[in-house]
């Protein structure tokens, strides 16, 4: 018999009941050191008072009054975002997987207005994840995920990540944009270098493409900048974002140029919760706290720690471990073994560290950006007995 909720997830049999900080406590009283940190999403950690101050008052003034009229916390948000990125607009989505379908029509939008409707393929990367959408799964093209979902959404081509030449050689007449995720997170942690990066944005400069980024999971504040193409020191022309921008509240946002946008007129797009007054009290709430250099030198710091710490346990524990990987708070290791990566997620949860899955046989680290020395020092301590036990 099918369970009331419906089973699509592989849950593990714990629930939560709240948390503070970097902490959980489950209903059995249990706590936990949340360095999955609700994958990426609860960036400033549970119960962050600036967040429940922001969530509590506007609830008690408006939830909700459409996209009909004017959201005033959606032009102060926009334009917040507006002069802290390549931006010039933004639309609010409830989800990632929103924010990279407007992504998606947005630029097949762009060469129609432009009299090249032909052109609407876009180049995506192996290893990528985009959501959970028709298009989305297409764009991310992982077998396991398009599996059963045919015919599969036409428009994506796939070649290697951080392979330039081989992408080079993929544009074609219909090619319309290229789409990456600056660190892969579901395809196991993977950074891509600035020099990458960079020979992305000369080639749609060069191609007449617009460059798109995936920043939904590694962009605010995750590597130690607010975006992490900022490292490089370009800029795309459309930029997905969601998890960390709400906090642990549904929000996402779809930012362009407005030569990338020109398109997006009234009617083009649309959404009825999307930039609601609870996502964008709580958003903006986000904001006040990561985008503030302090904060984010913090993030390099604990950054720094976490990594030095990494690499000190796979070179304790080769059996187990076969390798540190990623930047900023988004970091990974590569287990030695087949399904060795799951096997260290549950024990690192039987011992009281909450880590989250990711291809290629990697165990992420997610921690909270607020997370303390003492906190990594605890984490890297349990994975050291974990990683004992296990070798």
């Amino acid at each position: 018999m099918i369970s009331p909720v419906m089973p699509t997830y592989a849950r593990t049999d714990v629930a939560f009941e709240h948390g503070a900080g970097c902490l959980l406590v489950d209903t059995e009283g249990r706590e936990y050191l949340d360095f999955a940190a609700g994958v990426a999403v609860n960036a400033l950690g549970h119960a962050h008072p600036r967040l429940v101050a922001a969530l509590t008052e506007q609830a008690t003034r408006l939830w909700h009054c459409s996209n009909l009229y004017r959201v005033p916390g959606q032009d102060r948000l926009a334009e917040r975002l507006v002069a802290r990125t390549f931006a010039d607009t933004v639309f609010f989505t409830n989800s990632g997987a929103e924010a990279m379908e407007c992504a998606i029509k947005m630029v097949r939008k762009f060469h129609d207005e432009r009299g090249r409707p032909n052109r609407y393929r876009m180049i995506c990367c192996d290893g990528a994840f985009h959501g959970r959408t028709l298009a989305t799964i297409a764009a991310g093209g992982q077998e396991k995920l398009l599996k059963g979902f045919a015919p599969v959404v036409e428009g994506f081509d796939h070649v290697p990540f951080g392979n330039l030449n081989v992408l080079r050689q993929a544009i074609g007449d219909e090619t319309a944009a290229i789409l990456v995720e600056p660190v892969q997170g579901e395809g196991g942690i993977h950074a891509a270098s600035a020099d990458y990066l960079r020979g992305l944005r000369a080639t749609a400069d060069e191609f007449g493409l617009l460059l798109v980024f995936d920043e939904i999971q590694c962009g605010m504040g995750r590597t130690g900048r607010l975006f992490a193409h900022e490292w490089a020191g370009i800029a795309p022309d459309i930029m997905a974002i969601a998890k960390g921008i709400g906090g642990g509240f549904p929000v996402g946002a779809c930012l362009a140029s407005e030569r990338a946008a020109i398109g997006m007129t009234a009617g083009s797009h649309g959404s009825t919760y999307g930039g609601n007054p609870l996502a964008m009290a709580v958003a903006g709430a986000v904001m006040d706290v990561i985008d503030d250099d302090a904060f984010l030198a913090h993030v390099r710091d604990m950054a720094a720690r976490l990594e030095d710490g990494l690499g000190r346990l796979v070179s304790a524990h080769p059996a187990v471990l076969a390798e540190a990987r990623g930047v900023g708070l988004m970091r990974g290791v590569k287990c030695a073994r087949e399904g060795g990566g799951a096997a260290l997620i549950e024990a690192a949860r039987v011992s009281g560290l909450l880590l989250a899955p990711a291809g290629d046989n990697v165990a992420r680290l997610l921690p909270p950006l607020i997370v303390g020395p003492a906190e990594i020092d605890r984490a890297l301590a349990i994975l050291d007995q974990v990683c004992g036990d296990l070798g």
